[in-house]
């Protein structure tokens, strides 16, 4: 098989929906599904502007927590850490703070300078702010809504591995999201998907057209459903 470069496939993805690649993975590939995709208290809060696929570069953060100082070191080596990279990357971002309805993230000047850094956008179980400002970079969000101000900016680690949304994502995963949720793709299928997730639009683009009708019973729209399976090469997968 063929081996794409990273970026290649970064730029093939862009061009699915993230419901559509997680149903593909289901097909192609042994990772359960409740290890790569996150759930619903994640959500984007800048729904219109298309997926966002990036190279994860992770981080824990306490914005929350009344006590301590400011120590945003790590949050500037990691703005360096993406500048070397050949990839786009993500920013993902644990909150660590003692009350978790009052973390924000970043606002819109962070996000000018991790877009300037070729971030494309932010994945976190905290809040963030200045939404508006986003949209104009643009810069992507998803995370659990808006939250007004912060307190102190204190980066507890940086490139550790963190469980956001239900699913552990690492430094040099690539993650997939857009208005409906996030996933993680795993690396066992990455150099497949792209096509696999071509056949898997057309499989669905048939099947849909059989499920809508209104004339067929449900036994002979299971039939043609099954035959458009084998059709498009998925009979056979996991």
């Amino acid at each position: 098989m063929k081996t794409h470069p990273l970026l290649t496939i970064l730029e093939e993805l862009r061009d699915f929906d993230t419901a559509l690649l997680a149903n593909t993975i289901g097909y192609i590939d042994r990772t359960p599904a409740h290890e790569f995709y996150m759930g619903g208290s994640i959500q984007s809060v800048t729904r219109t502007l298309g997926p966002t696929v990036g190279v994860a570069v992770t981080c824990e953060m306490d914005t929350s927590s009344p006590e301590g100082d400011a120590d945003a070191e790590g949050y500037w080596t990691q703005v360096e850490q993406m500048t070397r990279m050949k990839e786009p990357s993500v920013w993902v971002v644990k909150a660590t703070g003692s009350r978790p309805d009052h973390e924000c993230i970043l606002g819109d000047g962070m996000a000018k300078t991790l877009y300037a850094a070729g971030c494309l956008g932010v994945i976190t179980d905290g809040g963030v702010r200045d939404v508006a400002g986003f949209m104009t970079i643009p810069f992507a969000a998803y995370c659990r809504g808006t939250v007004i101000h912060h307190t102190a900016l204190r980066v507890r680690a940086i490139n550790e591995p963190v469980e956001i949304g239900g699913i552990t994502i690492r430094t040099g995963d690539v993650v997939h999201a857009n208005a409906e949720g996030v996933i993680k793709i795993p690396s066992t299928c990455l150099q497949t998907l792209p096509q696999r997730a071509t056949q898997m639009r057309a499989f669905e683009h048939d099947a849909h057209r059989v499920l809508r009708r209104t004339d067929l019973s449900v036994k002979e729209k299971k039939k043609r459903v099954g035959k458009l399976v084998e059709k498009y090469g998925f009979a056979h997968c996991v």
